[in-house]
């Protein structure tokens, strides 16, 4: 339950006048739905007017508002061409006034020899001055055109008048809510109280200390929700587990543990042997050896005597883990099973069978290994592979499966920058692999015009008669996994008139588990040598022999996602090649983009111009992960802001007595505006 003070703000849009269901329904279409999200919807722009008046060669290009008189209107010849009013103004200048569409509107609102306030931008076209669709009002009825218009994103069917009287209701609905800001912050910022602010934002988006006050706010809101959940995470006992080396001393490994290895593998032992739970976030860039670390952990756990679970984001993913974990593990009595969608009838009671009696020692799994059914003996330590396709709640879910909470060990290949760690992962401590294991050389990038497609599948046909895999990625089409689906298709047609059935394979989404698994395991076995694929391939997929990467549309893919599908060659001892095959035409930010791919292999440095490039909410995924990204805050205030109310949040629950002081009392406020209650499950009213 929210405070009372802020219930009017979690109502309906329906209840704000002359919003009914239509209003709502295009309303819905911008992601509001309550008068919170009409405060938040904030204005990105302004049109500045200038009151004159008669027009002049000086004005033309900005927003007049000027005195009228119509006097003659030409309709268009055919149904196409624009209605034309012509009229005077004060020092009888004619300007002309244009319409697309509805000439009856114009009739109506420009009567002939009367004299009406006409606001527009002013234009030369050809010998003349005309504004373009103008907003009309008469003297002293209604209200005049505002010399300072804010500029809101719309839809089809709302216009911005209408947008900014909205707005306007959801300000006066706003009540002053207590201070949650350190006063000496607020003081040396010169931030005003939250409601000034939220008004001053709505009347000039160039307002910086309001918008970056209520930024402030929201980063303040995501950092206090994750320090409690780092706080309660820490009253939480759960089971210590003390590795005896009797599983890991016997395990064969491919290299020896980089210094970077051992260093995470000695943080990952010392957190797990104590009652705390560990909650630990592993980054790694593509093929640094996490895979392996995640496989001691859980060793760490079954020597302990204790269960493990993994989860991966893909079902590609998952099978791929099992395969190697069974591998690596099968001579050592370590029992591994598998649970996704697929597993169906006896297969999938044997496996809850054994994680119910503890036969089982490690479960690897996608979705499915947190659900409802699925019951554990012994759950000692998840670990979450690809953690930035998953949210905090389904961390959470996963915890709530052992009787005392298990450790938690998070691992991304997508380096995140240290601002975004802070703020999605800031109640995790965080250790990071930034050594390759030794043989493994950098990837060749290079960026080719698709004019040369013909000598790519050339080189290609080269690179299999000596004996060499590749992968062919297709383009991103559109958002819709269909589209990507039926590119792959012909681009596989293609290949395969060139090299023939046999030498080419498909993958993509839409296809059936098992016929992925059939077409994955045959280029695994080098019976395939070219595999045609959407980005299913993106994360976790490894063979060895397959040292090129042809990605068609480069253009179309962020950098992170480039990355990783570069990642998927240079895992052997042979020279790795990625071709870009890039589009006609580039935009600027495309063109930044591959020639970073170019540049540099080094995955955090990409990470960080990603963030600058995207924003925050496309690398952390938070589509995928069903995570509310910062709805006010961008990139730069994250940047700089989250440092500071990270420290503000501490000095709340370490100095100010908490949530149950008077500024504690006050930030609970805050975290019900941003609902970060829910994100954490903490905060309760009263």
């Amino acid at each position: 339950m929210r405070p009372d003070v802020l219930n009017a703000l979690f109502a309906e849009v329906e209840t704000l006048p002359g919003v009914g269901p239509q209003v709502a329904k295009l309303l819905k279409k911008l992601d509001i739905t309550r008068v919170i999200d009409l405060l938040y919807h904030l204005p990105t722009g302004v049109i500045d007017r200038v009151r004159v008046p008669a027009a002049s060669p000086s004005l033309v290009g900005r927003n007049v508002i000027l005195e009228l008189k119509p006097y003659q209107a030409r309709e268009p010849r055919s149904g196409r061409g624009p209605m034309r009013v012509f009229a005077s103004d004060g020092d009888g200048n004619t300007i002309s006034l244009v319409y697309f569409n509805n000439p009856g509107w114009a009739k109506k609102s420009l009567p002939m020899d009367q004299v009406r306030i006409v606001s527009g931008k002013l234009e030369q076209y050809g010998d003349e001055w005309q504004i373009i669709h103008p907003d009309v009002s008469e003297p002293g009825k209604g209200p005049a055109p505002v010399i300072r218009e804010p500029v809101y994103p719309l839809t089809e069917g709302i216009t911005n008048k209408r947008m900014r009287e909205l707005a306007g209701e959801s300000v006066e609905r706003a009540p002053d809510l207590p201070e949650w800001i350190e006063p000496s912050l607020a003081a040396r910022e010169a931030w005003r109280p939250w409601r000034a602010a939220v008004a001053e934002a709505h009347q000039d988006p160039n307002a910086t200390d309001a918008c970056r006050r209520l930024a402030y706010d929201e980063i303040f809101a995501n950092q206090l929700a994750l320090l409690l959940l780092r706080q309660s995470a820490r009253r939480n006992r759960g089971v210590p587990l003390v590795g005896t080396d009797a599983l890991i001393g016997k395990l064969k490994l491919p290299y020896e543990h980089t210094g970077a290895q051992r260093r995470v593998i000695g943080e990952i032992r010392g957190d797990m042997e104590q009652a705390v739970p560990m909650l630990r976030l592993l980054q790694g860039d593509v093929g640094s050896g996490k895979t392996l670390v995640a496989l001691e952990a859980m060793l760490i756990a079954v020597e302990a005597g204790a269960q493990a679970a993994l989860l991966a984001p893909t079902e590609i993913l998952a099978r791929q883990h099992f395969e190697t974990l069974t591998r690596q593990l099968g001579s050592l009595g370590v029992h591994v099973a598998i649970l996704t969608g697929r597993e169906k009838g006896r297969a999938r009671e044997s496996v809850l069978m054994g994680l119910a009696d503890g036969s089982i020692d490690i479960l690897v799994g996608t979705h499915a290994i947190f659900q409802e059914k699925v019951a554990y003996k012994k759950l000692g330590l998840a670990v979450i592979d690809e953690q930035h396709r998953f949210g905090v709640s389904q961390r959470l879910l996963l915890s709530q499966k052992a009787e005392r909470p298990p450790h938690l060990l998070v691992m991304t290949a997508t380096p995140i920058p240290r601002t975004l760690t802070l703020t999605q992962y800031g109640e995790m401590d965080v250790s990071r692999i930034d050594e390759m294991p030794p043989g493994r050389s950098p990837v060749e990038t290079r960026v080719i015009s698709d004019e040369k497609l013909a000598d790519v599948v050339a080189g290609l046909g080269r690179h299999v008669a000596a004996g060499g895999q590749a992968y062919w990625v297709c383009p991103l089409v559109e958002e819709s996994a269909t589209s990507d689906a039926a590119a792959a298709e012909e681009r596989a047609r293609l290949l395969k008139v060139r090299f023939g059935d046999d030498k080419v394979g498909l993958v993509h989404g839409r296809m059936k588990g098992p016929e992925k698994d059939a077409v994955m395991a045959a280029f695994a076995a080098g019976g395939i040598a070219v595999l045609v694929a959407t980005t299913v391939i993106e994360v976790g997929v490894d063979v060895p022999n397959a040292t090129l990467m042809i990605i068609e549309g480069a253009e179309r893919f962020g950098l992170a996602q480039l990355h990783q599908l570069r990642g998927r060659v240079g895992r052997g001892a042979g020279k790795s090649t990625c071709l870009l095959i890039r589009g006609p035409s580039l935009t600027e930010s495309a063109r930044a983009r591959l020639a970073l791919m170019r540049e540099t292999n080094d995955g955090f440095r990409i990470a960080e111009e990603d963030l600058r490039l995207r924003g925050p909410g496309e690398i952390l995924g938070t589509r995928q992960s069903g995570e509310e990204g910062f709805r006010v805050a961008k990139v730069e205030d994250v940047e700089a802001l989250a440092p500071i109310a990270q420290s503000d949040a501490q000095l709340l629950l370490d100095r100010d007595g908490g949530l149950s002081g008077p500024r504690g009392q006050a930030a609970r406020v805050c975290l019900y505006l941003f609902e970060r209650d829910q994100a954490v499950g903490l905060i309760r009213s009263g």
